[in-house]
């Protein structure tokens, strides 16, 4: 476990190789799982304040989800936010390209210039995954290994991609580029102390 700036960082960050190849899984992670994508508190009235000008890029079944259920839901057995699903499926702000990859409506509107909140910073992240305990003042970040991205791993192995490498951008959006800094100090030094023994 390495410590950076108060957080818990998992050795997997650094250890484990990583690079999304959606031509392999097509974006599965929009649409696998018990639930929507986790949503921090700040990011529910961003959702509540972009709807309207993100409801374009969005799928027609996506906009009755979330126009039925909300933009966010609370999920009951973790007591977290998350995403509206449509039934039980696919993010309700997913959309699919023209070959059937999956793509973030958000993002897509963010790229178009529409909106400058890009996606929840939890799919940004992926695959790394926080965890916080409040009454403690714990957060911890950690590597969330799914079959559904083997494809992902693969590739990452060939190019030698480190995960922290792999989600620079997002941990820096979330936490600063001096902690991303940190970090990568951390790992070059961890790899120099593994190259001696």
């Amino acid at each position: 476990m390495i410590i950076v700036q108060d957080k818990l960082v998992s050795d997997d960050l650094v250890e484990q190789q990583f690079i999304c190849n959606l031509t392999a899984c097509k974006g599965a992670c929009c649409w696998e799982g018990d639930y929507g994508a986790p949503l921090e508190e700040s990011e529910l009235p961003v959702l509540e304040a972009i709807f309207e000008k993100i409801k374009a890029f969005l799928s027609p079944a996506g906009i009755a989800a979330i126009e039925a259920q909300g933009k966010y839901v609370r999920v009951q057995e973790t007591g977290e936010w998350a995403t509206s699903l449509v039934d039980n499926g696919p993010c309700a702000y997913m959309t699919l390209d023209a070959t059937g990859i999956a793509q973030c409506g958000i993002e897509r509107a963010w790229k178009a210039g529409a909106v400058d909140f890009q996606k929840p910073i939890s799919c940004h992240l992926y695959p790394v995954r926080v965890a916080k305990n409040e009454v403690a003042g714990f957060e911890a970040l950690n590597y969330d290994e799914w079959h559904i991205c083997s494809a992902a791993c693969e590739l990452g192995q060939k190019e030698q991609m480190p995960v922290y490498q792999f989600v620079k951008d997002a941990i820096i959006r979330k936490y600063g580029q001096a902690f991303y800094d940190e970090l990568d100090g951390a790992a070059k030094f961890m790899a120099a102390q593994a190259e001696q023994t």
